[in-house]
């Protein structure tokens, strides 16, 4: 007899073994081993006393088929019948059940798992455990998806660690739409597995994915219009060598000191920009623009640029189209409505919309930094780092003290390479600090740097908090802090998770918003699984906490 599986593990599929456990092989040579050996004693001594007679040829077929039932040796081979305890009715029933299984008879098999469950006892719930996901695994063939819920529901609720009634779950779950039980089933698999699995992990992670994306649309629909705390925004400016709107303001605050009552709505607008008072540009555009002066186009651009800071990308997309559509239009203003209009696109996933319009950049200003600089940075976003790495170098030597670019440039090489603290990558990065010191994301990428430096998550921490001072609306500092929590393990994932909602409640994009939820939900799904389960959560080790 073949080896077969230990029962609780077999599950019906192409290769599944049909021989008797080694348990019930016990069972079957253990007790029936007297039995035999008392017929044969029987049949011995009853020989001995019909020695003298004749045996009478026309007894009856009835006698003569008790006698060979009396007397097994007389039948060769065969055994007196042994009747079956349940348990072991309900294993002949499951047996029958994985070869129709294996045969494609899929009806049948869930009839046969049906029996197995009904003659199996109540108190064997590793048995019963394997049969509710073998009928699973059968209505999962029909396509009826909630049966295979309900059948593994069952499975579990017998045997919680059981993987591979998790994993059915998860599919069926994600295939009705239930994403968040989904994510908690492969999420439990994944750690019991050890986060061994890649087909495991790729589910875990198209789950994330959807719930996130599935999330984020709904909650950026209801997201009100924020204006960026003035250091995101001076940033943003600050990333632009050639906008002819920044260079009129800044122009602008040379010439006079402050706003008069004769300046048009568009002069307004420069001077609060200039004097980093956000809040009231978008009105003073809106005023020009309705005025229909020959500032509109300008007006226009700046209002679109406020538009998608503020998050209104509907609005800031209609400003950029309108001020490309204008029939005279100085270059730098062209140039600048691609750049925006590009950024947004890729933002909004139209990848492809939002590099021809970089291209088309290039091709009207080749010597413009600003075009190479920002396609160096969403070529960062894409994870296409060579790409970005040659735009960024471009930008540079176009413009050596343009910090922006320094700045960018070192952050995608850090990603490419970890910088040993003297290597000259580090050092770039550390100069490009200096540059721009009041830079939240940039003092963000730091902590990282010496996060992978020392390998000290209390020191990146520090360094990130101080990122936080800089800007307390720097959601890209709260999205590492949480990551960061998350690595010590299940006692700081609750806060983690608070972490990572405020950096939702700050982002800018439909698209980051996607990214944060799936690591609050990834984060959500682990605690849930350590509670439920009794599991503790790998944690970042070899790093000082």
């Amino acid at each position: 007899m073949a080896a077969a599986r230990r029962i609780g593990v077999e599950v019906p599929t192409e290769t599944t073994n049909d021989a008797w456990p080694k348990w019930k092989i016990g069972l079957a040579v253990g007790a029936p081993i007297a039995v035999v050996l008392g017929g044969l004693w029987y049949v011995r001594k009853r020989r001995q006393n019909q020695t003298q007679k004749k045996r009478d040829e026309n007894k009856s077929k009835t006698e003569t088929t008790k006698a060979k039932a009396a007397n097994p040796a007389s039948q060769g081979s065969e055994k007196p019948e042994k009747e079956l305890t349940p348990s072991e009715q309900a294993q002949a029933e499951k047996n029958k059940g994985n070869k129709y299984f294996k045969g494609g008879k899929y009806d049948q098999a869930i009839n046969c798992y049906t029996n197995a469950i009904k003659m199996c006892p109540p108190g064997d719930k590793e048995a019963l455990s394997t049969f509710y996901h073998n009928r699973a695994a059968a209505y999962e063939k029909l396509k009826n998806t909630k049966m295979v819920i309900d059948d593994c529901n069952e499975a579990l609720r017998l045997n919680p660690k059981y993987q591979k009634a998790l994993s059915r779950r998860a599919l069926a779950c994600e295939q009705s739409g239930d994403l968040t039980q989904a994510l908690e089933d492969v999420t439990a698999v994944c750690i019991l597995e050890g986060f061994q699995n890649p087909q495991s992990l790729m589910t875990a992670d198209r789950v994330l994915k959807t719930l996130g994306q599935t999330k984020a649309k709904e909650a950026f629909k209801k997201k009100k219009p924020m204006i960026p705390s003035r250091q995101f925004i001076r940033t943003y400016l600050r990333s632009f060598q050639n906008d002819p709107v920044i260079n009129a303001a800044k122009a602008l605050q040379t010439q006079q000191n402050g706003h008069s009552e004769d300046d048009s709505p568009y002069q307004g607008a420069l001077h609060k920009l200039a004097a980093e008072e956000y809040e009231g540009i978008i009105d003073c555009c809106s005023k020009e623009i309705a005025a229909n002066t020959d500032k509109m186009v300008e007006a226009r651009l700046l209002r679109g640029t406020m538009y998608f800071l503020c998050n209104q990308q509907k609005e800031a997309l209609e400003d950029f189209n309108q001020v490309l559509a204008a029939e005279t239009l100085d270059k730098r203003v062209k140039v600048n409505a691609l750049i925006k209009r590009g950024t947004l696109y890729i933002q909004q996933e139209k990848h492809t919309e939002g590099l021809d319009d970089f291209a088309t950049a290039v091709r009207i200003d080749p010597d413009n930094v600003d075009v190479y600089h920002h396609r160096g940075h969403h070529n960062i976003q894409l994870d296409r780092m060579e790409d970005a790495i040659r735009d960024l170098e471009n930008a540079i030597s176009k413009s050596t003290t343009f910090a922006p670019s320094h700045v960018q440039k070192s952050f995608a090489g850090k990603i490419t390479i970890i910088p040993p603290p003297t290597s000259k990558s580090h050092l770039l990065f550390a100069k490009s600090l200096e540059l721009e010191p009041d830079n939240a994301t940039a003092v963000v990428h730091r902590g990282l740097l010496q996060l992978q430096w020392k390998q000290n998550i209390q020191e990146a921490t520090s360094i990130i908090n101080k990122a936080i001072e800089l800007d307390p609306k720097c959601e890209y500092a709260y999205e590492v802090l949480g990551t960061l929590e998350v690595q010590k393990g299940p006692g700081s994932m609750e806060k983690a998770i608070e972490l990572f909602q405020k950096a939702i409640s700050l982002s800018k994009t439909e698209s980051e918003m996607a990214h944060l939820f799936s690591l609050s939900d990834a984060a959500k799904a682990q605690l849930n699984v350590a509670k439920k389960l009794g599991i503790n959560l790998p944690s970042l080790s070899g790093m000082n906490s």
